[in-house]
Protein backbone atom coordinates (compact mmCIF):
# COMPACT_ATOMS: atom_id res chain seq x y z
CA UNK A 1 0.00 0.00 0.00
CA UNK A 2 1.32 3.37 -0.85
CA UNK A 3 2.40 5.80 1.96
CA UNK A 4 -0.44 8.55 2.34
CA UNK A 5 1.00 12.39 2.15
CA UNK A 6 -1.43 14.85 3.25
CA UNK A 7 -1.95 17.59 0.63
CA UNK A 8 -0.22 15.88 -2.65
CA UNK A 9 -3.27 15.30 -4.05
CA UNK A 10 -5.25 17.76 -6.86
CA UNK A 11 -8.38 17.80 -6.05
CA UNK A 12 -9.53 21.06 -8.31
CA UNK A 13 -12.30 18.74 -9.91
CA UNK A 14 -14.41 18.22 -6.49
CA UNK A 15 -13.73 21.52 -5.30
CA UNK A 16 -15.50 22.90 -8.26
CA UNK A 17 -18.40 20.42 -7.87
CA UNK A 18 -18.67 21.47 -4.22
CA UNK A 19 -18.71 24.89 -5.50
CA UNK A 20 -21.51 24.35 -7.82
CA UNK A 21 -23.35 22.43 -5.73
CA UNK A 22 -23.53 25.08 -2.48
CA UNK A 23 -24.37 27.68 -5.59
CA UNK A 24 -27.15 25.20 -6.41
CA UNK A 25 -28.24 24.52 -3.20
CA UNK A 26 -28.32 28.19 -2.15
CA UNK A 27 -30.26 29.31 -5.18
CA UNK A 28 -32.87 26.98 -4.65
CA UNK A 29 -33.44 27.54 -0.88
CA UNK A 30 -34.09 31.41 -2.06
CA UNK A 31 -36.40 30.02 -4.81
CA UNK A 32 -38.37 28.18 -2.40
CA UNK A 33 -38.21 30.90 0.60
CA UNK A 34 -39.40 33.29 -2.28
CA UNK A 35 -42.17 30.94 -3.80
CA UNK A 36 -43.65 29.96 0.01
CA UNK A 37 -43.62 34.20 0.23
CA UNK A 38 -45.71 34.80 -2.29
CA UNK A 39 -48.20 31.92 -1.67
CA UNK A 40 -48.78 33.59 1.73
CA UNK A 41 -49.39 37.38 0.07
CA UNK A 42 -51.86 35.42 -2.22
CA UNK A 43 -53.69 33.19 0.23
CA UNK A 44 -53.61 36.21 2.87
Amino acid sequence: MAEHKHGEMDITEQKKTYDTFVSWSTKGAIGIIVFLIFLALVNG
